[in-house]
């Protein structure tokens, strides 16, 4: 029986890392499907989320440093509008990453597999640069990790003490910082966009042909620049929750942003590019990166092997997908085509 209990608390305890995991997923995959839905194939995710981690911790940093004398007299409110300037500086740094990648791949028609690759380099050495020149800044932004604002808005677990002490299912369904159900609002409210609003169905025509999209009077332009600058801002939010949540406020050196990053590219094709889909694929890869956490001495390089499984299901699925031919599986017929009118 104790063995068993042992088995569910280290299950519990790997599930509760695969969430955090799963989320950074969640984020980079979502904000790749709005982009892709408008026909751009943005490889640069990896580096936008580079930028979004850095921007939230030098804009924690630069908020707290002008605002610190009215810390005291602002009381609660005071962490969550750090949390929100943090947000607010992630969000806007990877906009502005998907705007020179938008400006170089639909106004200058580069070729969207570099310039992609070209802005995850980018981002990862910008962002290591300046990381390195802060280093830790835990001492001045205590209160913004999005642990500061659980006593303000998530805590339902009172009558779930039991368990908690027992399984840790209380922290495993409820105790996570608020942008993990945030990234979760943001799937449904994308599925809804790209399925119910006239807005999204647009959109969707400009990715699946742009020729014909355009021929109807669409700006194609204005779709495909707001589609990849917003798809990169929600990317870019998963380097923010990483450094905010999972590692404190500190700079990470290990690359686990750029790794995190190159699933979230996969986990588009596994899902599909159906962002519902993405919830519960974001936290089977976040899984599956943590499972040799039960299987401790296996074999050694274990934990390398079992990283190993997201990308190999991904295989799977672009197998099954071809062999299937379902065209509600099919990537957008014009993902990453540069559009030239005079060809129409």
């Amino acid at each position: 029986m104790n063995a068993f209990l042992s088995f569910i608390s280290s299950f519990s305890t790997t599930l509760t890392f695969s969430i955090t995991f799963g989320t950074v997923i969640l984020y980079g995959a979502l904000g790749e499907i709005l982009t892709e839905k408008g026909g751009n194939l943005n490889l640069g995710v990896p580096g936008i989320m580079y930028i979004g981690a850095i921007a939230s911790l030098a804009g924690s940093l630069a908020f707290q440093r002008a605002t610190a004398g009215l810390a005291a007299g602002m009381g609660a409110l005071y962490p969550i509008l750090c949390v929100l300037a943090c947000l607010a500086f992630a969000f806007a740094a990877s906009m502005l990453a998907g705007l020179i990648f938008a400006f170089l791949t639909i106004t200058l028609r580069t070729n969207q597999n570099v310039t992609g690759l070209t802005l995850t380099i980018f981002g990862t050495g910008i962002a290591n640069y300046i990381g390195g020149s802060l280093g830790s800044v835990g001492t001045v932004r205590a209160d913004v990790t999005s642990d500061a604002v659980k006593a303000y808005i998530s805590p339902l677990v009172t009558s779930l003490d039991g368990l908690t002490d027992k399984f840790n299912l209380g922290s495993l369904l409820f105790r996570h910082g608020f942008m993990v159900y945030l990234a979760i609002v943001v799937a449904v409210l994308l599925w809804y966009f790209l399925s119910k609003t006239r807005t999204g169905l647009s959109l969707r025509a400009v990715g699946e042909n742009t020729a014909t999209a355009d021929a109807a009077g669409l700006n194609i332009n204005k779709y495909k620049y707001l589609s990849t600058c917003i798809g990169a801002g929600i990317s870019g939010l998963g380097g923010c929750f990483y450094v905010m949540e999972y590692i404190d406020g500190l700079w990470e050196t290990s690359a686990t942003i750029g790794s995190l990053g190159w699933l979230a590219v996969a986990l588009v094709i596994f899902a599909t590019w159906k962002p519902m889909r993405c919830i519960w694929g974001a936290y089977l890869f976040g899984l599956l990166s943590w499972f040799y956490f039960l299987v401790p001495g296996l074999f050694k390089g274990s934990d390398k092997i079992f990283q190993m499984l997201p990308y190999l299901f991904t295989l799977l699925v672009l197998i099954l997908v071809s062999l299937r031919r379902k065209p509600e599986d099919q990537p957008p017929a014009s993902l990453g085509k540069a559009y030239f009118r005079e060809d129409r």
